[in-house]
């Protein structure tokens, strides 16, 4: 079904690799699906991309080929490059070949975006943690971006440049999220201390409690974490603040907020 209104993009992002991005990613996705939204997640990581393997999606078409059909004439249907997931949540995974990535020109992701936001409610993109040119044009035609950091030194001082200039561009649209699940050690920092290292406020936090220990069967098996009753039982009030999270990255201006179907 045509979504009539326009869809949201918004994009995940870090300054620093392995932060529990791509995670993120999927598990948002997993409660859009579950709020009955027409999900697609765009793997903008186009080097080390993992969405398609992570969900265990076996893509035919990546999207370098709508990339190339669209700058040739013969794009159609945004349905004939993504991958199905679920009876919600598709895919628009990396190249596969990595030689095709540097063919792709950053002017062609605004497009397939205003593309997908006509058929998809939510678009949730993955993009790398280094701000290139495609990050950029993606986080410029988004609707909310959010930043994921670690409690890590680097992380952090990376995360305070980049806010530096968000606030001499006057970009608001975007909210830090604190994942303490990925370095459950690193807890020396205290969250008042994160806030002044980087200068600016931790919109979310996800806990250490969250910390899966046996996650790597959960990823063999292409599971969203948040879409998963044993973990919904378990983690309960950690899935209740992701459920928030998921909630204000796609609330309306006036404060809506939405829940679950």
């Amino acid at each position: 079904m045509i979504n009539m209104n326009n869809g949201k993009v918004i994009t995940i992002s870090s300054v620093k690799g392995g932060v529990g991005k791509t995670t993120l990613t999927t598990n948002l996705a997993g409660i859009y699906y579950l709020m009955k939204k027409k999900v697609l997640i765009v793997d903008l990581d186009l080097y080390a991309g993992g969405i398609a393997t992570v969900l265990n999606v076996s893509p035919k078409k990546d999207i370098y080929m709508l990339v190339d059909s669209i700058s040739n004439n013969r794009f159609t249907s945004l349905r004939d490059y993504v991958s199905t997931y679920n009876n919600g949540i598709d895919v628009l995974a990396a190249p596969k070949d990595p030689r095709d990535v540097s063919k792709i020109e950053s002017k062609y992701i605004t497009k397939i975006l205003d593309i997908a936001k006509i058929e998809y409610d939510i678009i949730l993109v993955d993009t790398h943690h280094l701000l290139d040119e495609i990050s950029l044009v993606a986080l410029d035609n988004c609707y909310m971006s959010a930043f994921v950091i670690t409690n890590d030194l680097v992380d952090l001082k990376n995360m305070k440049s980049l806010l530096s200039i968000f606030n001499e561009a006057n970009k608001e649209n975007y909210k830090i999220i604190l994942n303490n699940s990925r370095d459950t050690g690193r807890d020396y920092i205290s969250l008042f201390d994160v806030r002044n290292i980087i200068k600016g406020n931790v919109d979310f936090t996800i806990s250490k409690n969250f910390y899966i220990k046996n996650i790597d069967k959960y990823v063999l098996n292409g599971e969203i974490l948040t879409l998963n009753k044993f973990i919904n039982k378990i983690y309960s009030g950690d899935i209740k603040n992701m459920n928030k999270l998921a909630s204000s990255l796609i609330a309306e201006s006036t404060g809506e907020v939405y829940k679950n179907g």
